[in-house]
């Protein structure tokens, strides 16, 4: 018989009987022969198969798969030609809408800072008026008082040098007159109504504005600290010098020195500032007793009276908590505050060039006081405590 004649070429043999791989050993996952099943074979009693039966099982599940994959295939295919471009046209028509949202609220806020402006240079401009015709009011004034002293005093010179006795005696009633009259006329004093009133610029609008803009363009916050020094015995200062816990026991473990404050639970930072604008952060969730603002330097530290009480004397303008009130306290001067809720944290925001210290709500950028003043001089972060923990934030 020829060899084209002759059937299919056998397949691989096992290498260590020389037999047909006509099993497969579903425990060693390899196909196997008969004698490697049987007595004395390596694969006895592991689970085996018929090798074509195998076969058949992996054609079924190539075939599955097939059918699976044109099912994604076709899924995909949808979603690119359907889903894709409608997302596409979605995108375009959202981005478009956020793109007149963004013109329409920006153009509203323009608009209303311009005509803030025009309304604000406005009142600027009455207020110089107003200085102006007070000024040229008070000049008038004091130029017409000048000529009638002068001549008062050449009248009462002239008859000083040109009278004799009999006439200057009888000339009293007139001299008394004539020192009557100038003695009417007063020295200057200074007048509020003389000088250009600041507070006509103040605008909560504007406040509100300048200090979102303030805060979104500010880098951070001040790295502001605790001046151990100062601590008051009944405040515990953490390791990173941040954190103030009151403690209702004084502590005796505080070495007393001229820093630190001996009877109200205060603290000062270790820095100070004495120019441009500075903000830092405290964390008051935990207290419902607490004092945050600013003092000068001289604040006194010793003793139980309002030398050393924040905001009871002209060295220190607080913020403070008490239970469900607030109030801005300085010189012994308190004004309270109307607050919608607890601010969880509190800002605090020292524009030295304007003179001005704000408190903030740093969640919302809600402004919660303002005020203006006369800084005379460098001023610390201050902290006081009488209820848990308050915390700078960093």
């Amino acid at each position: 018989m020829s060899a084209e004649s002759s059937g299919p070429e056998p397949g691989p043999l096992c290498p260590e009987h020389g037999q047909a791989l006509s099993w497969f050993c579903c425990s060693e996952r390899r196909p196997v022969c008969a004698a490697c099943t049987g007595l004395g074979g390596r694969c006895r009693g592991h689970r085996v198969r018929r090798a074509e039966e195998r076969a058949e099982e992996l054609r079924n599940k190539i075939v599955d798969q097939c059918e699976r994959l044109q099912f994604q295939s076709a899924s995909i295919t949808k979603y690119v030609a359907e889903v894709l471009p409608g997302k596409n046209q979605g995108a375009v028509s959202t981005a478009s809408a956020a793109r007149e949202l963004v013109i329409q609220r920006l153009g509203l806020v323009r608009s209303l800072c311009e005509s803030e402006e025009q309304r604000l240079l406005e009142r600027v401009h009455g207020e110089e008026e107003r200085a102006h015709q007070s000024i040229l009011t008070q000049r008038v004034h004091w130029t017409e008082a000048l000529q009638k002293l002068d001549a008062i005093r050449t009248s009462l010179v002239d008859m000083l040098t040109h009278l004799d006795d009999l006439q200057l005696i009888q000339k009293e009633q007139e001299i008394f007159e004539r020192t009557e009259e100038a003695e009417g006329i007063l020295d200057p004093q200074d007048s509020d109504k003389l000088n250009f009133n600041e507070k006509c610029i103040r605008s909560s609008l504007l406040t509100q504005l300048w200090v979102t803009a303030v805060l979104g363009s500010l880098s951070g916050t001040e790295d502001v600290r605790i001046d151990e020094r100062t601590v008051s015995p009944f405040l515990q200062l953490s390791d990173d010098r941040r954190t103030l816990t009151f403690n209702a026991k004084k502590s005796k473990a505080c070495a007393d020195g001229p820093e630190r404050f001996d009877h109200w639970p205060n603290a000062l930072a270790a820095t100070s500032f004495q120019a441009g604008l500075h903000t830092w952060m405290v964390n008051v969730q935990n207290s419902c007793a607490y004092k945050v603002g600013v003092a000068l330097g001289q604040l006194p530290r010793k003793g139980s009276g309002n030398d050393s009480r924040l905001g009871h004397n002209a060295f220190s303008w607080v913020f403070s908590r008490y239970d469900q009130e607030f109030r801005f306290s300085h010189a012994g001067q308190h004004e309270s505050l109307a607050l919608l809720r607890c601010p969880a944290q509190l800002g605090v925001l020292l524009d030295l060039q304007a003179q001005e210290l704000l408190f903030y709500e740093p969640a919302s950028g809600t402004v919660l006081h303002t005020h203006h003043a006369s800084f005379s001089g460098p001023l610390f972060p201050v902290f006081a405590v009488a209820d848990q923990t308050i915390s700078i934030i960093r």
